[in-house]
């Protein structure tokens, strides 16, 4: 869960007000129309009242007022609170500063967001103070793991990165030090030997409650193996962002990874907690917190179906390996859940506590983010509570050779196009579609890999090797997937377009230039 300031503007003040430019300060008026110059975001202003951190430390609740500074910044943002979602949350940032939280978020620091946060500009911080909120805060950063070169990078604090999408399709199996990484906060070391790592797991009293470390937890309940693909709710956001911006990372095609998970059924575990199969208890939810947190010591936490996590079927585990090896940092070492079809939100790492509870989770990512709305809301109309936590994801597939704006030669005058496709809830991939005249006509693709109709967790990849007439023109390149159940990809992102920039499953469309050989 993000709690503070910082943690809920990622998610709302940027984009609630990005109609708000040019700044106009909060102390002025229309007709003071001479002031309204954009200024450095947190410089002192001549002219505006002088606040001590000690003033701004009394506005911390709706009946004083929420200040917060920023630099030589103080900001009264309690019209903020009023009108946006989990705008409670923010109170946990009230009364100080927000530079400790912005450290941990890379958006934060781009001059956009730092300009709108003038609009609640009330006055300056007295002078000497304005370095106060980080001398005693260390770069949370410094001890980051090593990664491979070939990601993509997509922020560095906290580190987010891509597989080139080329590489994808090399291999069933991807391979960890190349797999996707995506993180909210910096990453958990963990050291095993120091004895302080264990699982705590709430079941439905005391008696049953399980404290466990590594080793018991391998010891006590037999491993099990399940290949499956994990996705971020935002791969694809890019091309979503050329409808409309979306508030989110930068997502081309490789947020995406395949590989052999293994580690203990959570079925198992919470059986031995006292969990039982119940009709009475099917709208429950297991929710998880992983050792990642902000700087409020809040953990990123969410939760899944107790259904799911019951289900013989569902292979949900308490992952301990990745492809053959122990997880790494960026994954999850020592412990992370493994929800195969879901969204890679619900998947959580540096797992350390499990609670059956009649409710999902309260954390800020179950109840305000990872959520689709339709085209028409937006930041400024926006009710969280409408939506369920999205879960299983839809069908889509992808064409990774070759990329977009490449210039390809012909094969034997055939152009040769691989990809992948998957589909959420285990729904199995039964056909692959590739058009490259817009549609008119359509090539069933080859499927690489063994499909199963039922609990195909893993991805499946494609190739296709269509005849070409013409060449030295622009060619426009179309792929969709239909899965078991006859769920099939829609035409355009404008219809699935959402503020949050998740679930962009529309066709992929790549355009090549086809050369003469």
């Amino acid at each position: 869960m993000i709690t503070g300031f910082g943690a809920i503007t990622l998610a709302g003040l940027y984009y609630y007000f990005k109609k708000n430019i040019p700044t106009v300060w909060a102390h002025e008026s229309k007709e003071n129309e001479v002031n309204t110059v954009a200024r450095e975001p947190g410089s002192f202003v001549e002219g505006l009242p002088v606040y001590s951190s000690d003033d701004v430390a009394k506005h911390c609740n709706e009946s004083t007022g929420v200040w917060i500074s920023y630099k030589s910044g103080v900001y009264d943002i309690t019209p903020f609170i009023k009108i946006h979602p989990g705008g409670n949350k923010i109170l946990l940032g009230a009364g100080g500063s927000v530079e400790p939280f912005w450290s941990l978020y890379a958006i934060h620091q781009q001059p956009g967001t730092l300009a709108l946060m003038e609009k609640y500009r009330i006055g300056n911080l007295t002078k000497g103070e304005e370095h106060l909120a980080m001398a005693n805060m260390h770069d949370p950063y410094a001890n980051e793991p090593r990664r491979h070169p070939v990601l993509v990078v997509k922020t560095k604090k906290p580190f987010n990165a891509e597989t080139p999408s080329s590489l994808l399709v090399e291999s069933f199996i991807t391979p960890t030090d190349i797999f996707y990484v995506r993180h909210h906060f910096p990453v958990p070391d963990v050291d095993l030997s120091s004895g302080n790592y264990s699982l705590e797991v709430i079941g439905l009293d005391e008696k049953h409650s399980l404290n466990l470390n590594l080793d018991q937890l391998k010891t006590a309940y037999a491993p099990h193996s399940v290949t499956a693909a994990l996705q971020c709710s935002g791969n694809r956001r890019s091309e979503m962002n050329r409808v409309k911006p979306t508030k989110g990372l930068e997502w081309g095609q490789g947020a995406i990874g395949n590989a052999v998970w293994k580690g203990a059924r959570l079925r198992d575990v919470l059986l031995t907690a006292g969990i039982k199969d119940s009709d009475e208890n099917e709208n429950w939810h297991v929710q998880f917190d992983g050792l990642d947190a902000d700087p409020t010591n809040a953990p990123y936490a969410i939760s899944i179906p107790l259904t799911k996590a019951m289900d013989p079927r569902g292979d949900v585990i308490l992952a301990y390996e990745m492809n053959g090896e122990p997880l790494t940092r960026d994954h999850g070492f020592p412990l992370r859940v493994v929800v195969p079809g879901t969204t890679g939100a619900r998947w959580v790492k540096w797992l350390t506590r499990i609670e059956v509870s009649k409710n999902e989770s309260e954390s800020h990512w179950q109840q305000c983010d990872y959520k689709s709305f339709n085209p028409s809301t937006d930041w400024d109309k926006v009710d969280f509570s409408t939506a369920p936590a999205i879960q299983e994801m839809p069908v889509t597939s992808v064409v990774c050779e070759p990329h977009d704006g490449e210039k390809v030669k012909l094969k034997k005058d055939k152009l040769n196009l691989r990809g992948f496709a998957w589909s959420g809830g285990g729904r199995g991939i039964v056909r692959v579609d590739v058009s490259i005249d817009l549609g008119k006509t359509w090539h069933v693709a080859e499927l690489l890999d063994p499909v199963k109709l039922s609990k195909q967790w893993a991805w499946t990849r494609w190739q296709a090797n269509l005849p070409v007439q013409t060449t030295g023109q622009e060619t426009e390149i179309w792929v969709r997937a239909v899965d078991s159940s006859y769920n099939t990809q829609p035409e355009g992102m404008e219809h699935l377009w959402n503020m949050r920039g998740v679930l962009a499953v529309a066709y992929h469309k790549i355009k090549v230039l086809v050369e003469e050989n």
